[in-house]
C-alpha cells in the first residue's frame, strides 16, 4: 500500500491553455497519455458510503487495478490509501483484492456483488516539478464522467507529492491561482460518477471550521455538475456561517459567489488561503 498525498483543483474553462504555458511548466517536458476507467461498486454503493473507489484503467495497452481508501482533508488536499497492480485484462482481478484489508473487512459476499458503475475518460498531460522542498507530478485531466446515459465534463488539476514537504503543495497552487482561474475541489472523480448514476449529491455534516469548508466546496462541486442554484445558495450560506465563526476569508468567498463570473482569480486565491489556514 502507498499513501497519495495530492491536491486537486477545479479549473475554469479558459485556464486550462493558460496552464500550459505558465512559466513553472511551459519549459519542462510533458507527456500526455489518454486514460480509460471503469469504476466498480455493488449495486447499493456499499464501498462509496465507505469513501473507498474501486477503478480499472487502461492505458497504453495496459490493464491496471487500483483501490483507494477513504481519505482524510479538505480545502483540495487529500491523503488516503491506495493499492494499484496490473493485471492480465478487462476483468477484475477479485481474488488479490479479497486479500486487501479494507476489502477482507467487507465479506466474500460483496466481492462477488461488485458490477461496472460508471465510466471516466479522459486525456492527461503530466509535468514532473522539482522543486528546492518537493517533487510534484503536476497534472491536468480533460475529459468526461459518464453513467447512466449522462455525462459532465473533467477539467481539474492534480498536484501530487511524489516526495518532499506537504507545504509545497499549498505553495505550488498558490502559484498557479496568482493568474489562473481555478478553485480547490473536495469531489474525487469516482464521487462525481457515483453521484451522476444516483442523481444524487450529499453532503456531511459537521461544525468544525474545516468541516464547513470542505461542506462548502462539496456543494460547489455539486454546482459545478449539475448547474442547480441551489447548491450554490448552500456553498454560500455555509461560506457565510464561517464568515461568523471568525474566518473573513469565507466571508469574501460568499460575496464573490453572488456574482455571475464569480470563479477568477480573487476566488481561487482566497479559497486556497481559506484552506490552507484552516488545514494547519
Amino acid at each position: 500500500m502507498s499513501q497519495e498525498i495530492e491536491m486537486k483543483l477545479a479549473l475554469a474553462r479558459e485556464s486550462a491553455e493558460r496552464l500550459c504555458r505558465h512559466p513553472l511548466l511551459q519549459r519542462l517536458p510533458a507527456d500526455t497519455r489518454r486514460l480509460a476507467n471503469t469504476y466498480y461498486d455493488t449495486a447499493e454503493g456499499t464501498l462509496e458510503s465507505r469513501g473507498m473507489a474501486l477503478r480499472l484503467r487502461y492505458q497504453e495497452g495496459h490493464w491496471i487495478q487500483t483501490l483507494k481508501t477513504s481519505g482524510v482533508g479538505s480545502g483540495g488536499l487529500s491523503q488516503r490509501g491506495e493499492w494499484e497492480w496490473p493485471v492480465a485484462g478487462e476483468a477484475l482481478d477479485r481474488e488479490r483484492l479479497a486479500a486487501l484489508p479494507p476489502m477482507a473487512e467487507l465479506g466474500p459476499d460483496l466481492l462477488a456483488r461488485l458490477e461496472p458503475r460508471f465510466t471516466t475518460d479522459f486525456e492527461r498531460r503530466r509535468w514532473q516539478l522539482e522543486l528546492a522542498e518537493a517533487h510534484i507530478e503536476v497534472a491536468l485531466d480533460q475529459g468526461e464522467i459518464r453513467a447512466a446515459g449522462r455525462q459532465v465534463p473533467i477539467r481539474e488539476l492534480e498536484l501530487e507529492l511524489k516526495h518532499g514537504d506537504a507545504e509545497a503543495l499549498w505553495s505550488l497552487a498558490r502559484a498557479f491561482a496568482e493568474t489562473l482561474a481555478l478553485r480547490p475541489a473536495d469531489a474525487s472523480k469516482a464521487l462525481r460518477g457515483s453521484a451522476l448514476l444516483t442523481g444524487q449529491w450529499t453532503l456531511p455534516d459537521g461544525t468544525l471550521a474545516g468541516e464547513r469548508l470542505h461542506r462548502a466546496l462539496l456543494a460547489l462541486d455539486a454546482y459545478a455538475d449539475t448547474g442547480e442554484d441551489g447548491w450554490k445558495a448552500h456553498a454560500r450560506a455555509t461560506l457565510q456561517v464561517l464568515e461568523a465563526d471568525g474566518h473573513p476569508e469565507a466571508g469574501r468567498l460568499a460575496a464573490l459567489l453572488e456574482e455571475p463570473d464569480w470563479l477568477g482569480v480573487d476566488f481561487g486565491r482566497t479559497a486556497l488561503q481559506l484552506a490552507q489556514r484552516l488545514a494547519s
